[in-house]
This record gives C-alpha cells, sequence and structure tokens, in this order.
C-alpha cells in the first residue's frame, strides 16, 4: 500500500486542487459566484418557483457531503495527508452552504482516504470515534444530517463489529465505502463476509472514489482526482458486477460518486463484456444494463450538460440522487449546474433533488 507520510501532495484528496485562498478570483469566476443565487437563467417557470430563495424552505437532500471528526483530522495530521478543505472544515461551515443552497439535510461521511492509510487496532478507533462524533451531530442537529458510517473494510472481523455499533447503536443511515482498498475493489473476495452482512440488513451503502495503489502519482500534470477517482469508480462497479455480486447479494443499495465516474461513457464495453468473456456472462444473466439500471448515481461534481447527459441516457432519473462534495465544491454550484444543464424535466428535478433520496432514506420525510 502506498505511504500517504511519503507521497506528494499535488493538491486534495478529493477536488486536487492548489489552495490560494486569497487569490483574486477571474472575472468568469466572479459572474459565475454573482449569478448563483438567481438560478432563473434557462429554468422553465416551475423549476423557477422550485428555484431556491431567501425565504424558501430548504427541501434538497445532499447524499455526498463531507465531514471533517476531530480525530481524523489529528490521524491526517500525524501521517502527514490531507488539504486545508478537509482540515478546516466546521459544522457551521455546512450549515452556511447548505442554507444557501436550500439543503434540508446531508448526508455526513469522510472523505478518501478514510482508514485505508492505517490499519488494525488504529483503523477501528478511528472508525469508532469518527462514526460517533458523526452520530452526535445528527442528534445535535435534527433534521439537518445523516450519517455514512466508516467501516475498515480489509479487517473482517473489525469491519463487522463497527457495522452492528454502526447500524444498531449509533443508528447510522447507512455504510459509507471507498471504491478500493490497496489493490482489491469491492467485488474482492476479502469482502465477501462483509457484503453479506449489507445484503442481509438491506443496507445503504454509498460509495466515494480513491487512488488505488496502481495509480497514484502516474503522471506529474495530472494529480489522482482528475483521472484515476472517476476511473476507480468504475473499476468498481464494474468489480461489483462481473463478480456477481450485484446479483448475489441484490438487498444492497448501492450509490456511487460522480455519475459512476466514466462508467457511462464506457457502456458499450460494458455491455459487450459479457459476449467476449463467457464466465462474465454468468454473471449477468439478464444483462449488464439490469444491473447497472439498479445502482443509485449522484450528481456531485458532474453537474453539467456532458455527464448528466450521459447518465441520463442509460441510467433512468429516478436512480439519480444530488450530491455536492462538500467542502470541496459548494451546493449552489450544483443546484445551478443541473437547471443550466436542461437534461431533466421539473418532475424529474424534484425527484433528483428531494424525492430519490427519500425512497433510499425514509426516516427524512418526516
Amino acid at each position: 500500500m502506498t505511504d500517504l507520510r511519503t507521497a506528494p501532495l499535488r493538491g486534495c484528496f478529493c477536488c486536487g486542487q492548489s489552495y490560494q485562498p486569497f487569490a483574486a478570483p477571474s472575472r468568469r469566476g466572479f459572474m459565475l459566484g454573482a449569478g448563483a443565487l438567481a438560478l432563473t437563467t434557462a429554468v422553465g417557470g416551475g423549476q423557477q418557483a422550485r428555484a431556491q430563495t431567501a425565504d424558501a424552505k430548504p427541501f434538497r437532500i445532499d447524499v455526498h457531503h463531507h465531514l471533517s471528526p476531530p480525530t481524523y483530522v489529528t490521524a491526517s495530521n500525524d501521517s502527514g495527508f490531507g488539504d486545508p478543505l478537509m482540515k478546516n472544515w466546521t459544522i457551521e461551515k455546512s450549515l452556511a452552504d447548505m442554507d444557501k443552497a436550500g439543503i434540508a439535510t446531508a448526508m455526513l461521511s469522510v472523505t478518501t482516504p478514510a482508514v485505508n492509510f492505517t490499519k488494525g487496532d488504529t483503523a477501528r478507533r478511528l472508525c469508532r470515534e469518527s462514526n460517533e462524533y458523526a452520530a452526535k451531530l445528527v442528534a445535535d442537529y435534527p433534521g439537518r444530517f445523516g450519517n455514512f458510517a466508516m467501516l475498515p473494510l480489509t479487517d473482517a472481523e473489525g469491519s463487522l463489529r463497527e457495522l452492528a455499533y454502526a447500524l444498531d447503536t449509533l443508528k447510522a443511515d447507512g455504510i459509507a465505502l471507498m471504491t478500493s482498498y490497496g489493490d482489491k475493489w469491492l467485488g474482492d473476495p476479502l469482502f465477501l463476509p462483509v457484503m453479506e452482512e449489507l445484503n442481509r440488513r438491506k443496507a445503504l451503502v454509498y460509495t466515494h472514489p480513491t487512488a488505488a495503489n496502481c495509480c497514484v502519482n502516474l503522471a506529474p500534470t495530472q494529480p489522482p482526482v482528475m483521472i484515476e477517482f472517476g476511473t476507480d469508480t468504475t473499476r468498481t462497479i464494474a468489480d461489483i458486477v462481473f463478480s456477481g455480486n450485484a446479483r448475489r447479494f441484490p438487498d444492497i443499495r448501492w450509490i456511487f460518486s460522480h455519475a459512476g465516474g466514466t462508467m457511462p461513457f464506457l457502456i458499450e464495453r460494458f455491455v459487450r463484456h459479457p459476449l467476449l468473456a463467457p464466465k462474465a456472462k454468468e454473471t449477468v444473466p439478464d444483462g449488464t444494463l439490469t444491473e447497472l439500471k439498479r445502482f443509485f448515481y449522484d450528481t456531485a461534481q458532474t453537474s453539467n450538460r456532458g455527464a448528466m447527459s450521459a447518465l441520463a441516457a442509460i441510467i433512468p432519473p429516478s436512480q439519480i440522487v444530488f450530491g455536492t462534495d462538500f467542502p470541496y465544491r459548494t451546493g449552489i454550484d450544483h443546484v445551478k449546474g443541473l437547471r443550466e444543464a436542461g437534461v431533466f424535466t421539473e418532475e424529474q428535478m424534484a425527484a433528483i433533488e428531494r424525492g430519490n433520496a427519500l425512497k433510499l432514506l425514509p426516516r427524512l420525510a418526516s
């Protein structure tokens, strides 16, 4: 596994941006920011009415929203990784961004690398402390937050213990997994005991990309987040499907970040793979698309016409959920981006921004 203590950092783990907090904005950036709250450009009358205004009640549900528990920040400092946005996160910053974008509830999760940088008792303890911190925020701010709990996935015994504690005692809404752990993706046999339990519980599982061992610092001009994160999401989707886990564990409710990574653009290869590989055909007897259409996909960092058009061409709008990737992007970026994309009808937008998530998280309806 890559030692993150010595691996060079070329930007934040989640967005890959360099940090120039006092740099003057470009004219384009200023114009986008100034127009963000209007949300009326290229929006039809019904959608216009839904656009967030100063006195409107928040209604959106953000399934991709990061927190930084104090113990996690300490661990990142001790291990020499992390970025300013992660380390300087506060609950007040989350709430302020949510209010600007009309987000009623944000589902909290720890961002990459989660506990990929450590193992054993240290990883178990960090998961427990982080999950308890998130659960306290859910309790302290009723209705504003949910919790996708972290697991030390390469440790089956530790994961099963933490899974039970998180879901039964902390009442977490679901589980957050990285797309890969070192050189293993989510269809790997090592993870079967955990997948069996997640399926038994009909658990909601949110996934976040990371850079696998193979693909850290491949090119000096590109941080891993630029290409490898989307690719790692694609790899783990393929691994879940073609390992047979999608059919073996049909009651796991998967959410994949960033519109499924590069999967929508590689769909012909996904569909043709069982035609070329007899063993793959056994894993998708009803075809690859049948499995892909059961998963959910969020809009984080992909709220633009190109990405949404590609996703919507193969995945029904009922399987798309709103995500922002805060603090690496703002909620208002995504509200505005989805409307300017012009891909979805008013009814579909309402489902994406709230209705589809309520099917997964019915407790938020009250």
